[in-house]
């Protein structure tokens, strides 16, 4: 038994690996294709074009933090309240 799962990591291991390295390669070429830019000017819009992009995912980011983390305190005590109930539910005896 311990064989074959030792045989399915041997078979799978290379595949996650490759996979790995291809995505690290694509992400790396699309960062990188900006240097490549022969005309100047076209490089410069190019490295604007990827400053917005990379101030707009920090923005969502900051958005998505804030909203996760933005529970108000009735929120929280309510959420707190169905908890309660639920782990009162599962151990009636304890």
């Amino acid at each position: 038994m311990a064989t074959k799962g030792l045989t399915v990591l041997r078979l799978l291991a290379p595949l996650v690996l490759g996979l790995l390295f291809v995505i690290s390669a694509v992400q790396a070429e699309v960062e990188q294709n900006c240097r490549f830019v022969p005309v100047k000017t076209e490089r410069e819009a190019c490295y604007q074009r990827q400053e917005a992009a990379l101030a707009e995912k920090r923005k969502q980011a900051v958005a998505r933090d804030a909203a996760m983390t933005s529970s108000s305190p009735e929120q929280m005590s309510a959420d707190d309240a169905a908890l309660r109930s639920t782990l009162r539910s599962i151990c009636r005896g304890c």
